[in-house]
């Protein structure tokens, strides 16, 4: 693909009559993507997960071109059970769908709107304030890039003292049935003080054609607040991602995702947390377990700030075929942020002789007064487990199954909506039995 046709398309968002806010955030954003490039294996941060060559298909005006036309019965098979009581959020293409989309939650309770329509009205400030912090953490061309295209998106806020009933259930369909396609959704997640909030995200992409999704997710929690964050990947095997969602706790508060990895083309997952509030408490959870020539590279920064925060890390894979499975967790403690606890776990099994595991686990201490630690292991499936199952009659391929229904069963638990979770355990299931 000609990346010419970024810089036309720049040009073309810069000459739109708006505020100054998105304008500016596009021209910083395009110098970077002007400077830094494309990732290439010479990039640390990028070492092990070669993207450019995804840029080597064509996608057209796939981003920006409406989509009017969405097969009957595709969101159906996509949608999540307990969906009949949740808030759902349409995005195709990268582009926001209000007539796809059905919020059961009052304004009082939820608020969801684009961001130029924020910036716009009285959320100006608060979105000004917020909207892309994540650059100030990751400087690759590949996150610049979504900035540079950005002509609009989605704000969510919940108001103060609001505990959102119904959960977001967040879908994002790819329809590559015509030609290839690249969306590039941008979201800014406000929630207020004393509320709570439960976000699930899913992607499928329909057609045959290749599908890339480069995605930034700003969220900003505030005092004594509660959120989940859930992220499902399970689609084929012509689809990449490269995913960003960046977290920032600026109260005293509680944070929890989970990310579960199943199925995809090259799929990127940036997860950071930034703890800038005494005694916080974050929790994130990780499970990919992956075979034929999916790449999964997940990356995680909690960033502690603040004295006397927690958080707790813990990501387990399988890599099986010619699956290759990336894990570089990064844990920064500020001078600042005295009798911080930090704990990270990674845990990998390989089945396969073709397949790789690469594990770059880091802590960067600049306090005294801390208890940090962090640990990763590669091993192979248990043994002496398959052999006992395998002598009371139970077939070799069954036997795996379970046991690696077994080692992922610490990290399913963490899913905490029921109704998601026994989801999320079929999908593994049925994902773990077809050879």
């Amino acid at each position: 693909m000609d990346l010419n046709y970024f810089k036309d398309r720049y040009e073309s968002l810069q000459t739109e009559s708006e505020g100054n806010v998105l304008a500016s955030l596009r021209s910083q954003s395009f110098a970077a993507f002007e400077k830094e490039g494309l990732p290439t294996n010479r990039t640390e941060e990028w070492k092990y997960t070669a993207i450019s060559n995804l840029f080597d298909v064509d996608y057209g005006n796939s981003s920006f071109r409406p989509i009017v036309d969405l097969p009957a019965g595709d969101l159906e098979d996509m949608r999540i059970p307990g969906y009949h009581k949740a808030n759902q959020l349409v995005f195709v293409n990268g582009q926001y769908s209000a007539g796809l989309s059905s919020i059961l939650s009052a304004p009082s309770e939820l608020v969801i709107m684009s961001l130029k329509d924020a910036l716009s009205g009285s959320y100006h400030e608060l979105v000004t304030e917020h909207l892309d912090k994540s650059s100030d953490y990751i400087k690759d061309g590949i996150h610049a890039l979504n900035g540079a295209m950005l002509s609009d998106g989605l704000f969510i806020y919940v108001p103060k003292g609001k505990e959102v009933q119904h959960p977001v259930y967040v879908y994002h369909i790819l329809d590559a049935r015509v030609e290839p396609v690249l969306a590039q959704p941008r979201g800014l997640v406000y929630v207020s003080e004393n509320s709570k909030l439960q976000l699930i995200e899913t992607y499928k992409t329909i057609g045959n054609e290749d599908s890339l999704i480069n995605q930034v997710l700003e969220i900003v929690v505030a005092q004594d607040t509660h959120i989940e964050y859930y992220k499902i990947q399970n689609d084929k095997t012509n689809a990449s991602q490269v995913g960003t969602t960046h977290i920032t706790q600026t109260g005293k508060s509680y944070v929890h995702t989970v990310t579960v990895t199943l199925s995809g083309g090259i799929l990127r997952n940036n997860v950071n947390l930034i703890l800038d509030a005494a005694n916080n408490e974050a929790h994130l959870y990780g499970l990919y377990l992956l075979k034929g020539k999916t790449h999964a590279d997940n990356h995680t920064l909690i960033d502690n700030r603040q004295p006397g925060c927690f958080s707790n890390q813990l990501y387990k894979g399988i890599a099986d075929g010619a699956s290759t499975a990336v894990f570089n967790g990064r844990i920064m403690v500020q001078p600042d942020a005295q009798k911080t606890n930090a704990y990270q776990s990674n845990k990998n099994i390989l089945l396969s002789d073709h397949a790789t595991i690469n594990a770059k686990p880091q802590l960067e201490i600049f306090a005294d007064d801390v208890k940090c630690s962090h640990g990763c292991t590669v091993g192979q499936l248990d043994q002496e487990a398959l052999f006992y199952l395998r002598a009371r009659g139970v077939p070799k391929d069954q036997a795996e199954v379970l046991l690696l229904q077994a080692y992922s069963a610490d990290i399913v638990a963490q899913i905490k909506p029921m109704a998601l979770r026994a989801f999320v355990e079929k999908l593994i299931f049925d994902h773990l039995s077809i050879s």
